[in-house]
């Protein structure tokens, strides 16, 4: 019996940032999750960081509301490129006016806003 040829990398890829994309998707307005949770909800539970790429990598255009994730801590993660963009600025735009409050510190309460999915997507 023949073993099944593996996927190439980029297709695998695709696949896992669609899984992302499609459980990001799911967060109601008002509701975040951070990157962890994301990649647990996915089947990735150590891969926090493949939830950072596949929203950065989302194809303009795309329907994903990227701005419902957030970090551990309940901030909004700084990147480099975001520096120079304001991205950081947009996505607190964004869920202050889907109702979303932040303290004095720019730290969401993750207790409140939490989204918990009723079913698990794997």
């Amino acid at each position: 019996m023949k073993k099944p040829e593996k996927q190439p990398l980029e297709l695998r890829a695709s696949a896992l940032y669609r899984q992302v994309w499609d459980t990001v998707r799911r967060i109601p307005r008002g509701r975040v999750a951070t990157y962890g949770q994301i990649a647990a909800l996915i089947g990735h539970r150590s891969q926090a960081r493949l939830v950072g790429y596949a929203l950065h990598s989302l194809p303009e255009g795309l329907a994903v509301p990227w701005h419902r994730v957030v970090n551990g801590k309940g901030e909004i993660s700084l990147r480099a490129a975001s520096i120079v963009s304001g991205e950081e600025q947009i996505q607190r735009t964004l869920l202050e006016s889907e109702g979303v409050c932040f303290d004095g510190s720019g730290r969401l309460d993750l207790v409140r806003y939490r989204w918990i999915p009723r079913k698990l997507v794997r």
